[in-house]
């Protein structure tokens, strides 16, 4: 896992890249007032792994392009490589002038970029990086970063007990996975009190493998494991049926990543130790003013470089601020807009979130 781990680069510069804040009332367009000629295909990438990609980022993208007056057609992969490439066809022989993409796995994503470069259509990797492509952008979050936001977590909630931690780590197909990863262990391998007793990728960040995997941990570990670092909520969930099966939720600190409502939830509940909070609102503003950019015929401004070692060479990139969530501040998450009053404190958690601060 830990091999061909990507090093991210964040050159900061004086003249670096000024972005929407996430919970900004988008008056502000994504390139400039006025209709721009010119159409971006943007392809996200499931609906399975996180509900971001229909629930935060295709809105985000979509009022981003109409501010801007570009056009824009906006699909989904739902996990298909095939269906993938298939859009991306699609929105080539439209007249697409720049393509948007959220890889499933670097192969079929850089063999789309491999034909767009061909047409003069330029590509910008969204969210994960394509290794061995040739876009000629890069827009995400810090990904080594989130890892170590996951990392800092759980060293907080276990303290510097003697602990045996596990590790549910992202898709092995998906290059951010292997980031946060590397973040983690960035983090937790320094401590001397944690041991590592076990580190498995989950095929397609699925919940049901997740759990499946960490069900066979417990039993291989006779149930001695003291913290889990699971790469995102989904996984932490997973986790954390099978230690409510064992009797042993919120016993065991568990990590997150989307801070989705379920994993807000399990916080609340104590069953989770905390949760990466990643403005998507962000994400998507700062992608839709680079491909406006593009279709203008300008150069994009970005505040990085991100090194492909398959690809041997540094990708401009703007790289955004994860950050770490518990209760203490879980209300930024709300306040942002991120995540609505209604659906988090419904029910039983309308008490445990007044007792957050979060009304």
């Amino acid at each position: 896992m830990r091999k061909g781990i990507l090093s991210l680069m964040a050159v900061m510069t004086a003249g670096a890249l000024t972005l929407t804040a996430c919970g900004d009332d988008g008056s502000d367009d994504a390139g400039g007032s006025g209709e721009v000629k010119g159409k971006v295909g943007v392809i996200l990438p499931d609906t399975a792994s996180s509900d971001r990609w229909e629930s935060f980022d295709r809105p985000y993208l979509e009022q981003a392009f109409k501010a801007a007056g570009v056009e824009s057609d906006i699909q989904n992969a739902e996990g298909s490589a095939q269906r993938f490439q298939t859009i991306a066809d699609q929105m080539l022989t439209s007249g697409a002038t720049v393509l948007l993409l959220t890889g499933l796995d670097s192969n079929s994503a850089a063999a789309v970029q491999r034909k767009a470069q061909s047409q003069g259509v330029k590509t910008i990797d969204y969210d994960r990086l394509t290794l061995g492509g040739v876009a000629d952008y890069y827009v995400s979050f810090d990904n080594v970063k989130v890892g170590e936001e996951m990392g800092k977590g759980l060293e907080k909630c276990l303290g510097d007990e003697k602990s045996n931690i596990v590790y549910l780590n992202g898709a092995p197909t998906d290059n951010n996975a292997t980031l946060f990863a590397q973040g983690s262990h960035n983090i937790l391998d320094k401590n001397a009190n944690y041991t590592k007793v076990a580190e498995q990728p989950v095929p397609d960040w699925s919940a049901e493998k997740g759990a499946t995997l960490f069900e066979q941990m417990w039993t291989e570990q006779q149930g001695k494991i003291d913290g889990v670092l699971a790469a995102n909520d989904n996984l932490g969930n997973a986790a954390i049926s099978i230690l409510k099966k064992n009797k042993q939720a919120g016993k065991v600190p568990v990590t997150g990543q989307d801070a989705t409502v379920q994993g807000l939830q399990n916080i609340l509940d104590g069953t989770q130790c905390m949760t990466v909070y990643k403005p998507v609102k962000q994400e998507a503003d700062a992608a839709a003013k680079l491909a406006v950019s593009l279709i203008k015929g300008e150069k994009g401004e970005t505040n990085g470089t991100t090194n492909d070692p398959e690809g041997k060479r540094d990708v401009p990139s703007v790289l955004l601020t994860p950050i770490g969530v518990d209760k203490e501040n879980m209300k930024t998450v709300v306040d942002d807009g991120f995540v609505k009053v209604e659906d988090l404190c419904k029910g039983a958690y309308a008490a445990k979130c007044k007792d957050a601060g979060i009304q």
